[in-house]
């Protein structure tokens, strides 16, 4: 059986891009969506005294590249990196010069992974001091200096206690700086309000910058990456203004409290760089398919200064968001990864020499009848998993159908100034979503001033936990008043968090979901260890936890929980369990959370096959062909493939008898990105396809280069030019920019071998034959349109090419 591509249709579909205006009018702007060729040697040869050149020695500019919004020829490409590095050996055998430049090509790969590494990772320590510091600026100021936030304002104060250790004269509140006094009722209203000023202020810079300057730069940015891995192109989406932009937005975004993280995007900035810094490299520059290897490994290092888990951001990578990822990038994402964590840490922004603001260290074992609570938090993760992805998802629809998607701007400063006013008022709600999963981490030792470590005091001293930790106690005022507050903020954020993913300024998942599993397990954590110390002689706990011992650890239950929610939302697995480890840095708690995790995947995938990623793609309209999906139906490629019977008959061109005028006509009078050129109308026998972008190129290079190019002159794709008239202008040879080994199937081919086919190759197009003769065309988006038909979704949804 044979494979082969095929012409996209790129007839006015617009559709909603990931800023729809601007893809609108690009799509409009660009009729001829998607047209590149199989063929290396894209070029012509004319008869005659002015001989066209070869264009391997002079290539023609515009060949071999793409248009916005469609998607790469992945076989093309990696032929054509292939026979370059093939001409780079050779030559290497030839001179010394050459010698060297055969090695500063293979050595350019590690040089941009290293470079790339240095700038993610130097960015992610500046966002994380700068929101550290702007986020502390909402309540109150330094008078050392403006630019400490409140920990290091009170990190040279004598005057500080354990139990309030974050109180020192240098920081002082809004209302101590208005009123002089922090104390009282108006007081706390002066503070209320400056913090509800903050958070709007911040807010509207985010969104005002976002939709003055980088459109692109609103969102997550992993639904996209994911799209752009798999071969698509949406030009500016990793360009140096949606870089800039979304690292000063996601400061202003994270400060103004808003329930999001800045994980998500980081994992944009770091592809973002990647981007950029390709340029510096041709091989990276002018190949489609080698930049997204680098991409991919820039996807792991976004994820290894976002929670310093190198380990964890390749294989967040490799399961997560590429689509091709062979060895070399698997090495090139360690050492990437390597590096932007080494960076982060030298430039320790958190100041505890540790690459995370929530690094903990459990001191007690867990036992076996603890797997139970830990599954209960894993179908709780998965539960809300399946339930968070259709609540934002429909939100997110009424969006886009609803006048609600005309106002983005009010829309941010309505969502934030009600998540100001409600999450004031709760400590737990009030602090950043880092600082409080590092809250609800935490292991209460002896030193801490906590709520939640609010118990009251042991009635026997001589027996406490494992190293610093306590043994279990009765929980006192302070920690039932810390349970309340955290079932409030529990309910808020799960509400809220719903509102605030898609909006248009960069928004994370990962923080917001961790919260809400963190908090849950710490409630669970709690309702165990109460149930320990007032039942340690009953069945369940007799034996292995006695009175006195340090049995249960909250904080354990607390970090199931947080990567429960975030397996149930984005359907990670083994990447989630290295990086929660790599951030606890206990080894010991892998099972429980593997046990945790793997429940919370299978719950999720009960309710609803896609992750939150997945179902943005598919909202969004993107030609994402999903690796993980089955394709279960029994259809051929004959039904799927293009034109159907009440269809026109297929455009082609012949190999010879047409005329420059008579190809011109064809392409004007159609919108197909590419043609297939066949023997003869009669015979339909196939001999390879041509893209319509190489075509008009071509031939307007021919007009202007090459003299008796007339509308007149013959159109020939065979070797040899035919015989001709004297008087006759000379033929047009176009063999050169034919792909002749075009991926072709049959008629009768079973579709999910086809979908296989395009899936592992990165297929655009594949051309169907019966008997050897050319019958139809298959594209991609003809595949995805079938697949929706299938799940009863609107096969119209799919919007690009």
């Amino acid at each position: 059986m044979h494979l082969t591509a095929r012409l996209i249709d790129s007839r006015g579909e617009t559709g909603r891009q990931i800023d729809a205006n601007k893809a609108a009018s690009t799509l409009r702007k660009s009729t001829d969506i998607e047209a590149r060729g199989g063929s290396r040697a894209a070029g012509m040869n004319g008869n005659g005294p002015n001989k066209m050149v070869d264009p391997l020695e002079d290539p023609l500019p515009g060949l071999g590249t793409y248009e916005d919004f469609n998607t790469i020829d992945w076989v093309r490409e990696k032929s054509k990196d292939r026979d370059r590095h093939r001409e780079i050996t050779n030559k290497s055998k030839e001179s010394t010069v050459a010698l060297l430049h055969s090695v500063s090509d293979a050595f350019s790969g590690w040089l941009l992974m290293l470079l790339v590494g240095l700038m993610a990772g130097a960015l992610a320590g500046g966002i994380d001091i700068a929101a550290h510091w702007l986020t502390d600026l909402k309540e109150g100021l330094c008078l050392v200096g403006f630019w400490f936030n409140h920990e290091h304002c009170c990190w040279t104060s004598n005057e500080t206690t354990f139990q309030e250790r974050d109180r020192c004269p240098q920081w002082q509140s809004w209302a101590e700086l208005i009123t002089g006094t922090s104390e009282g009722a108006f007081a706390y209203i002066v503070n209320y309000l400056m913090y509800i000023v903050w958070a709007l202020l911040f807010a509207l810079l985010a969104v005002a910058l976002v939709r003055a300057f980088a459109p692109y730069a609103c969102g997550s940015g992993i639904p996209e990456i994911k799209t752009i891995l798999s071969g698509f192109i949406i030009r500016g989406y990793l360009g140096k203004w949606t870089l800039i932009i979304k690292t000063i937005t996601l400061v202003l975004a994270v400060s103004s409290g808003l329930s999001l993280g800045k994980e998500g995007p980081l994992v944009h900035v770091a592809c973002c760089c990647a981007n950029i810094l390709c340029h510096l490299f041709t091989k990276y520059r002018k190949n489609e398919a080698k930049r997204r290897e680098v991409l991919s490994a820039a996807a792991a290092v976004g994820v290894s200064v976002a929670f310093g888990a190198p380990i964890g951001g390749v294989l967040f990578s490799l399961e997560e968001v590429s689509y091709y990822f062979p060895l070399k990038t698997l090495w090139r994402s360690f050492f990437a990864a390597l590096v932007a964590a080494f960076t982060l840490h030298s430039i320790n922004p958190f100041g505890n020499s540790r690459l995370v603001l929530f690094y903990v260290e459990f001191h007690a074992p867990w036992h076996l009848v603890e797997l139970v609570p830990f599954i209960l938090l894993g179908i709780f993760g998965g539960l809300w998993g399946a339930l968070f992805i259709r609540a934002n998802i429909a939100w997110c629809r009424r969006r886009k159908s609803t006048r609600l998607g005309h106002y983005p701007v009010m829309e941010v400063l309505v969502v934030t100034a009600l998540t100001a006013v409600l999450a004031y008022p709760n400590s737990y709600t009030r602090m950043s979503g880092a600082e409080l999963i590092a809250e609800l981490f935490n292991d209460c030792s002896l030193l801490d001033s906590s709520q939640l470590c609010g118990y009251k005091p042991p009635t026997n001293t001589s027996k406490t936990g494992v190293g610093n930790s306590l043994a279990d106690r009765p929980a006192g005022e302070g920690l039932y008043t810390a349970l309340w507050q955290l079932a409030l903020a529990l309910v808020f954020k799960m509400m809220i968090t719903v509102i605030t993913f898609g909006m248009k300024v960069p928004s994370g998942l990962f923080i917001p979901s961790m919260a809400v599993g963190a908090i849950a397990g710490r409630l669970l954590g709690v309702g165990m260890e109460q149930l320990a110390y007032y039942n340690h002689d009953s069945f369940i706990f007799k034996g292995w936890c006695s009175p006195g011992a340090d049995c249960i650890t909250p904080g354990l239950y607390a970090m199931v929980g947080a990567a429960s929610c975030l397996g149930g939302v984005t359907r990670m697995t083994v990447s989630l369990v290295v990086i929660m480890f790599e951030l606890t840095g206990g080894l010991e708690y892998i099972v429980p959370l593997m046990a945790a995790t793997m429940t919370s995947k299978w719950v999720a995938d009960a309710l609803g096959r896609e992750g939150i990623y997945e179902a943005h793609i598919r909202l969004n309209g993107y030609p994402f062909l999903e690796p993980k999906e089955e394709f279960g139906h029994s259809s051929l490629t004959v039904d799927v493939m293009r034109p159907r019977r009440s269809d026109p008959a297929l455009a082609v061109l012949t190999q010879e008898g047409m005329t420059v005028g008579e190809v011109e006509a064809l392409v004007e009078s159609t919108r197909y990105s590419g043609f297939p050129v066949v023997v003869s109308q009669e015979s339909q026998r196939l001999v390879g396809f041509v893209l319509r972008r190489d075509l008009l190129i071509s031939i307007d290079n021919a007009r202007k280069r090459q003299e008796g190019v007339v509308s007149a002159s013959q159109v020939v794709f065979t070797e040899h030019a035919p015989a001709q008239a004297d008087d006759g202008p000379p033929p047009l040879r176009l063999r050169g920019i034919v792909d002749l080994s075009p991926f072709t199937v049959t008629d009768h081919t079973p579709m999910d071998i086809t979908v296989d086919i395009f899936r592992k190759l990165g297929l655009r197009q594949c051309l169907v034959t019966h008997n050897g003769r050319l019958l139809g065309i298959i594209t991609k988006k003809d595949i995805l349109k079938h697949m929706a038909q299938i799940a009863n979704r609107d096969p119209d949804s799919i919007l690009f090419n």
